[in-house]
């Protein structure tokens, strides 16, 4: 399940549960849709189960693929560090850095202070 909020120019997503590596596809047309209708300035995304499925992992990494297209930035939240060890490990380098943070708090401020 996912959720959104947006204020201050940054979109934060939620997603609440892990899901198979089926939802991969639906997950990073959501992410994207709202890429899109918000046009954010920012964009974090916050891992709510410390374990998550291939799936969600790819689907994060896939939106960060499309917020970089777009020049927005991304960053990630999860109290999980083998899932921030794997996301760091495997996101594109070739553009805009994904930045991985332990606290949900701490990246959504650094983000609205990015988007300021």
């Amino acid at each position: 399940m996912l959720s959104h909020a947006f204020e201050d120019g940054v979109l934060v997503v939620t997603l609440h549960s892990t899901g198979g590596t089926g939802r991969r596809g639906g997950l990073s047309q959501e992410i994207g849709d709202l890429v899109h209708a918000y046009r954010p300035g920012v964009v974090v995304i916050v891992l709510d189960e410390p374990a998550v499925g291939s799936g969600i992992v790819d689907a994060v990494l896939e939106a960060h693929r499309l917020c970089d297209r777009l020049g927005v930035m991304m960053s990630v939240a999860t109290h999980s560090a083998p899932l921030r060890r794997l996301l760091e490990a495997n996101a594109d380098t070739g553009g805009t850095r994904l930045v991985v943070h332990a606290r949900t708090d701490t990246a959504i401020l650094s983000a609205v202070a990015a988007a300021a």
